[in-house]
């Protein structure tokens, strides 16, 4: 059971029920983790704007969906897990593919980099190094997707981090943590 209410469609207030409306219409159906964020209508918002600006961004929906399965495994996010598990095969993904991301891995060696990358700024909080970055630039990643997979790393960290301290329901199809070699 949420640490916090769900706020719902019939109970949100103005500043959060247009944003609630837009993820209806998107997922067809209202979803815990935007009910207990929308507790916050600016931390709906920004949550919601985020999805939106990255979801148009460089990267493609596919790789930032790896990337949120390795963060929220990380993490230990059952939710973000589920979801963007789901999202990630929505976005072409193999299942095969999916797991793989699940625990930093790819046979792609350019989503191999970006897993990497991203995997150690959440292990090493932000702490990467010139040679890190240079992985990137080599995995084909120019400083626009740099930045960008940072921008996807920060918002699947808030993602993560709403849904494991606040105990949210997940109501997508679960999948299991794994660990990691």
């Amino acid at each position: 059971m949420s640490h916090v209410k769900l706020v719902t469609l019939a109970t949100a207030n103005e500043k959060s029920k247009p944003a609630l409306e837009q993820i209806k219409a998107t997922f067809g159906k209202e979803l815990n983790m935007f009910a207990a964020v929308a507790n916050s209508p600016a931390a709906l918002n920004s949550m919601w704007g985020s999805f939106g600006a990255l979801g148009k961004g460089k990267l493609g929906a596919k790789l930032g969906e790896q990337i949120a399965v390795a963060i929220a495994n990380r993490n230990s996010c059952e939710y973000c897990l589920a979801a963007h598990t789901v999202l990630g095969q929505g976005a072409g993904a193999s299942a095969t593919e999916m797991a793989a991301a699940q625990i930093g891995h790819s046979t792609d060696a350019r989503t191999a980099a970006a897993l990497t990358f991203a995997l150690k700024v959440v292990e090493n909080r932000a702490q990467v190094t010139a040679a890190d970055i240079a992985a990137l630039k080599n995995a084909d990643f120019d400083d626009e997707a740099v930045v960008e997979i940072l921008a996807h790393v920060a918002l699947n960290l808030f993602t993560n981090y709403i849904n494991v301290a606040l105990n949210v329901e997940v109501d997508f199809p679960k999948v299991a943590l794994r660990k990691v070699d």
